[in-house]
């Protein structure tokens, strides 16, 4: 082993020193002593030239695992400027230098001073500079230089993992990895352990080998078709159940995994393939047995299918295994339930005129019992849907019939619901809506669409137009509206104003005349009758409003009012306004003067012209502070001056005068009752007293009222005479009162 080394050391020195070293960088040198030029071409009288380095070395290789006793002779540095006197010294820098690589300073030899090992660094990179020991200049310009290590065969081979994991597809035959048995089926074993040992078959360490251990895992194929695991399903199903409903689910197993055991089913063939469905649940791989179309029991009661459930992922590899499905047949069952009337529409859309009678029959439903019992059936109006009572319908038949006039102007659909019942079982009902359109019939007449302001300038010329009126009608005829315009039979030619039927549902209002003046008319009224196209034709009158109005020469309205014109020539506002105070102001005076002729009125002897009744007598005297209350008081029926002094007869004028009998005084009577009939008695017993049978009123003052009676009689004394001759002079009111005071006096005795 050694020897070998050594000889290995010899061929790498000798071939050193033979070949020129080539620098990996070269740098431009102004320090070399000596070059060498060759002369190429000439351009423009300039000379090229080369310039050559000195320096003399290559890539060094250096072996590994050196074992010798002396150091590893790695190579020499040299330059052609070294004449062997010393006077130049080699410098290492870079990877390992002076600890792994060391130099002669003076001959340029390097050495490995360490064993070197390829599997931790493998390239090692330094620079190398030549200076003259003199001066200290550079005699060649530092260049860096490699030194690669040699890879020997020192190490055995090692798996980088322990345990390996791997997989193979199961059926797989001879390959990469040869198998024992080459229809290995993954359902009979899934896993195999495999050892395996790496050897090194040469170099000086040959024989060395390391083992690991490989887990191999069979990965699954498709190559086993699904299968159901019996022939026959059986489901039952109501013929009610709506569809989409899931009546069942069917299986078929595949023992293989993932993708490959996926399963899709279809219906092959069957009596009721157009009645169901199957659809697959990716979920659980089950087949779904759905309704697809309304059943009935009367119709069929039993269906039989053929289902086939399919692998989705075919291997090519197996087809030869197949076929990769397998097929069940399914029953199914209808069983019989009691349903609701059917109708023989899903919607009715009935048509009538608004001018149809009450009672009438518009249209008929009709709805049909489907179980075979056939029930009765009876109809009725949802009246959540005709909450005015407008339609019925015949129970028994469907007739529909109006029990109110209808109007298509204010209601041109009605959308009723008839419900059908059947009359065994009122659970089972069914719903249909009914839509009524009501068809229009010409009952309105045409009218104004709007309220026209119309006005008519007084300069106004022939033949100008002031209007375009148009009209609406309410109906709605089939071939749309047409309207007509002319004047009213009454008034045939208007000297005023001519109406022209534009002939599109309007018309324009002209001026027929020369000026027009607002003193004399300043309203006209234009009457004009509209008739529309329609059967029967309706018509009506609409009265247009024309005012005369002031207007400037573009025909500007500027006032309409007649009175305007008429103050506008006469006062001015200014003396408008102090008109109106001034008969403002004459009204309240007039107003006061009433009131106070009214307060100073005196109230007539007799209220009442018809009572003629000559033993009435009434005083109604005003009284003069708030104290007049005490003439209501009872306590004035004791007053002592109202009852001791004399008083006289007021209707008549008595010929004698009585002594006044005086009673005596009831200070402490305070029983009131007592005292009126004790005052009762005195008046009977006193010749000086009214007659029995006449009303006497009294009415006091208060006491301290400083006013003093406000009634005439009161200045009447007995001993003087007061003449009422004048009272025949006042006419036939006054003769019963000029008979009783203004008489001779035979008449008073």
């Amino acid at each position: 082993m050694r020897t070998y080394h050594c000889l290995t050391l010899l061929i790498w020195t000798y071939m050193f020193h033979i070949v020129d070293a080539i620098p990996l960088q070269e740098k431009a040198n102004n320090y070399l002593p000596s070059k060498r030029t060759l002369d190429l071409t000439k351009d423009n009288g300039k000379m090229l030239r080369r310039s050559k380095r000195g320096w003399m070395w290559n890539q060094f290789f250096l072996l590994e695992e050196y074992t010798g006793t002396d150091t590893q002779y790695v190579g020499k540095l040299h330059t052609d400027q070294d004449k062997g006197d010393g006077n130049l010294k080699y410098i290492l820098t870079g990877d390992g230098a002076g600890s792994l690589f060391v130099i002669d300073e003076n001959t340029g030899d390097i050495h490995a001073a360490k064993k070197l090992d390829r599997e931790e660094k493998s390239l090692y990179i330094l620079r190398a500079k030549a200076i003259d020991r003199k001066t200290g200049r550079q005699v060649e310009p530092e260049s860096e230089f490699i030194i690669k290590i040699h890879d020997i065969n020192d190490n055995e081979p090692k798996f980088t993992k322990d345990l390996y994991t791997a997989s193979v597809p199961e059926m797989s035959g001879v390959g990469v990895i040869k198998t024992a048995l080459p229809d290995m089926s993954r359902e009979n074993r899934e896993q195999y352990q495999v050892v395996i040992q790496a050897k090194d078959m040469g170099g000086q360490m040959g024989g060395l080998s390391g083992t690991t251990t490989v887990n191999i895992t069979l990965t699954d194929v498709n190559n086993n078709p699904p299968r159901f695991p019996q022939s026959t399903y059986q489901f039952n199903s109501p013929e009610s159940v709506p569809l989409g409903t899931h009546l069942g689910r069917i299986k078929a197993s595949d023992p293989d995994v993932g993708e490959n055991a996926e399963v899709e089913y279809s219906i092959a063939e069957g009596d009721g393939a157009d009645m169901f469905d199957v659809i697959t649940d990716k979920d659980t791989q089950e087949g779904v047995i759905t309704v697809k179309q309304n059943l009935d029991f009367e119709t069929k009661i039993l269906y039989t299918l053929r289902v086939d459930a399919s692998n989705t992922h075919l291997d090519p590899r197996f087809l030869h295994l197949g076929p990769f499905k397998d097929t069940a047949v399914v029953k199914i069952s209808v069983e019989d339930v009691d349903e609701p009337p059917v109708f023989s529409k899903v919607s009715y859309l009935i048509e009538v005129d608004e001018d149809v009678k009450e009672g009438s029959i518009i249209g008929q439903v009709t709805a049909y019992d489907p179980d075979a019992m056939n029930n009765l059936i009876k109809y009725t109006v949802d009246r959540h849907t005709d909450m005015d009572w407008i339609f019925s319908i015949h129970s028994e038949n469907g007739s529909i019939f109006t029990l109110k006039p209808l109007d298509r102007e204010s209601s041109p659909w009605h959308n009723i619901t008839i419900t059908a019942t059947e009359i065994n079982n009122p659970k089972q009902s069914s719903h249909i809506p009914v839509f009524i359109r009501i068809l229009d019939i010409n009952d309105h007449a045409p009218e104004f669409a709007t309220y026209y302001e119309t006005f008519v300038c007084e300069n106004a010329k022939p033949g100008q137009l002031i209007q375009t009126v148009s009209v609406m009608d309410k109906d709605d005829p089939p071939r749309g509206h047409k309207f007509f315009f002319e004047p009213v039979p009454e008034f045939p030619l208007n000297p005023n104003f001519t109406i022209v039927d534009n002939k599109d549902n309007t018309a324009g209002i002209m001026t027929r005349k020369d000026g027009y003046s607002r003193n004399k008319i300043s309203t006209y009224l234009l009457p004009i009758l509209i008739s529309d196209n329609d059967y029967p034709i309706q018509s009506s009158t609409g009265t247009l409003t024309i005012r005369v109005c002031a207007c400037d020469n573009q025909g500007n309205m500027q006032s309409c009012n007649a009175e305007a014109l008429i103050l506008s020539a006469g006062l001015s506002t200014g003396a408008l306004t102090a008109i109106l105070l001034c008969v403002l102001i004459l009204l309240i005076l007039v107003v006061l003067f009433a009131a106070l002729k009214r307060r100073r009125k005196k109230e007539p002897l007799i209220i009442s012209k018809d009572d003629v009744r000559d033993n009435i007598v009434t005083y109604n005297d005003e009284g003069g502070g708030e104290e007049d209350t005490q003439a209501f008081d009872i306590g004035t029926l004791r007053n002592p001056e109202a009852r001791e002094d004399s008083k006289l007869r007021r209707d008549v004028m008595p010929e004698t005068i009585f002594q006044i009998r005086r009673t005596v005084p009831l200070w402490e009577n305070i029983d009131v009752q007592d005292f009126i009939h004790r005052r009762l008695k005195e008046n009977d017993s006193d010749p000086s007293a009214p007659p029995y049978d006449s009303l006497a009123t009294y009415a006091y003052e208060g006491n301290d009222s400083i006013a003093d009676s406000l009634s005439s009689l009161e200045s009447l004394t007995a001993d003087c005479n007061q003449d009422y001759d004048y009272l025949s002079d006042w006419g036939p009111r006054f003769k019963k009162l000029a008979d009783m005071y203004g008489g001779d006096d035979s008449d008073r005795d």
